[in-house]
């Protein structure tokens, strides 16, 4: 079969399109033939070898996709069922950019009639963290939510997934106002545009100068700093990305004077009953419209080092996704 293996952690070069052996079905695991694979910055930060954990060269990258179940489903996942995943593969394991996997039947979940593969594969990572991250802050419906950067892929899927739960607010910003505009057009109607209102005016303007109760930060650098400062009395920050860096500076009465609290969040650890939890809410809203995945760019899998630095330095609003 073929797959987009990292010979080396060193960046795009490192990355080769290669032939390998279709895997083998083993107790436990399921041989899914690919269809198509989420692109994420993990999959870039793995690349260029500045993962935090060690990890051991060659690896086929990729921890979400979708495809169709050839063997090893059993009554729960029939041959030719359509399924998502995601997983610790494209880390600890080989992983999605490939023409077969085999996924742990854990990992799977049933993909919806009405959306198609591409959609699909964008969900997983997305989704998933979208709602244990808000259920972990203590999400409940009429809450005021913050999600940083709405053209990425957890700041849009949390800010869809809690208006579609029921928050009074659902936040987000971009830096760029050609995507404010766009999000806007869309329907992403609180939506602060900080290339000319700072993060902390516009969620003091659209909350009536209370703040937000719960803020998922998935970029990090200053815009945690930032996102911090816009919570409300009681609030509650997550942080579980560093895309935009790895350090910031933050004011401590932030959270001190506000009586707020600030958690990380890593979605490989969480409990398989949070998993269950989490799909068996994000599938019926999935079903019925009121979250939809945005798909910026698709790429054939001989390319995923070009979808990859589109994804890293185009700055898509939506997901990049390889086609197989």
């Amino acid at each position: 079969m073929r797959a987009m293996r990292a010979e080396t952690f060193s960046g795009y070069q490192g990355l080769k399109l290669i032939e390998l052996p279709k895997p083998a079905v083993t107790d436990g695991k399921v041989l899914v033939r690919m269809t198509a694979a989420g692109v994420t910055p993990l999959d870039h930060t793995i690349l260029s070898g500045k993962f935090p954990h060690h990890l051991k060269a060659p690896l086929v990258l990729g921890n979400e996709g979708a495809g169709v179940v050839e063997e090893g489903g059993g009554t729960d996942f029939p041959a030719g069922s359509r399924v998502m995943f995601f997983g610790a593969y494209g880390a600890f394991e080989d992983g999605a950019y490939s023409e077969w996997i085999a996924v742990r039947k854990e990992s799977l979940c049933r993909i919806p009639e009405g959306i198609d593969d591409v959609s699909a594969a964008s969900i997983p990572v997305a989704y998933l963290t979208a709602h244990m991250a808000l259920m972990r802050a203590g999400f409940q419906a009429g809450k005021m939510v913050l999600a940083p950067a709405i053209g990425g892929s957890v700041g849009n899927a949390v800010t869809q997934l809690a208006r579609a739960l029921g928050a009074k607010h659902a936040i987000s910003s971009t830096t760029n106002h050609a995507k404010a505009e766009q999000a806007k057009a869309i329907g992403f109607n609180e939506v602060i545009d900080t290339s000319w209102e700072k993060l902390g005016e516009g969620v003091s303007r659209i909350t009536g100068g209370y703040g937000a109760d719960i803020v998922i930060d998935g970029i990090g650098g200053e815009v945690l700093s930032e996102a911090l400062g816009t919570l409300a009395p009681g609030g509650s920050l997550t942080t579980l990305g560093y895309s935009a860096g790895r350090k910031t500076t933050i004011d401590v009465t932030d959270l001190i004077w506000k009586q707020a609290s600030i958690q990380s969040f890593v979605l490989f650890t969480q409990p398989q009953a949070a998993w269950v939890d989490a799909w068996n809410a994000i599938v019926p809203l999935l079903r019925s419209g009121a979250i939809k995945p945005i798909v910026a760019k698709t790429f054939p899998l001989a390319d995923a080092a070009d979808a990859l630095r589109y994804l890293v330095d185009g700055r898509p609003f939506g997901r990049v996704v390889l086609t197989i």
